[in-house]
């Protein structure tokens, strides 16, 4: 397990209580993980979940509304004199506004820093910071495009041609991305971006990067 700054200068004997926030298989493996290092673990659960394994082999068990009730997780972790928390992948695991709370409360984040999340969260604003520490980067658009024909003259600028890749600028783990091969199928790859995001309320922008071949 790596946590951020607020680890520094502490032992492994002061760390001694984590809280998982996730469930399934990843909770599973950071509790296993935990139990190996003699780490006393606190694991949350929403209702439907109450016999879910992650939730038999946490220490304790917490139930929560929502595994996206920041809030509420990080009370349950100061509750249950938690001085960790691990949010798994998924979820929480790239919310800023977690590793925010965690630090106000006094609980390691078990991740990057706030800081860093929000940096790389926007996927233009992480490549401008590839680019200015001299990072390759595929051609593409400088900034968020509000329409399709904001691609279009983006690609005109950057001088790029199909086939192309929409990306979501708050998208991650697959969604808000659209490979789009010919000026046809723009408009609809756009809105498809846009109403991924916007499901799961994410940043809604789209930006567009030359589809490099495999």
């Amino acid at each position: 397990m790596r946590a951020t700054a607020p680890l520094a200068g502490r032992s492994r004997r002061q760390l001694h209580t984590l809280l998982v926030a996730n469930r399934g298989e990843i909770a599973v493996r950071i509790l296993r993980a935990a139990a190996e290092l003699d780490v006393r673990t606190v694991a949350v659960y929403e209702p439907a979940d109450e016999a879910s394994l992650h939730v038999a082999l946490a220490g304790q068990a917490l139930a929560v509304p929502s595994y996206l009730d920041t809030h509420r997780i990080v009370s349950a972790a100061a509750e249950a004199g938690c001085d960790m928390l691990h949010p798994g992948y998924g979820f929480l695991s790239e919310s800023a506004g977690l590793a925010d709370a965690c630090d106000e409360a006094g609980i390691s984040f078990v991740g990057p820093t706030a800081s860093t999340i929000r940096k790389l969260g926007d996927k233009v604003a992480a490549r401008q910071l590839a680019q200015q520490l001299g990072v390759p980067t595929a051609a593409g658009s400088a900034a968020p495009c509000d329409s399709p024909a904001g691609v279009r003259a983006a690609m005109a600028g950057a001088g790029i041609h199909y086939p192309v890749m929409l990306k979501a600028v708050g998208g991650g783990g697959g969604r808000g991305m659209r490979p789009v091969a010919r000026d046809e199928a723009l408009d609809e790859a756009f809105a498809a971006c846009q109403r991924e995001c916007a499901a799961v309320g994410l940043h809604g922008g789209v930006f567009v990067e030359e589809l490099l071949p495999a």
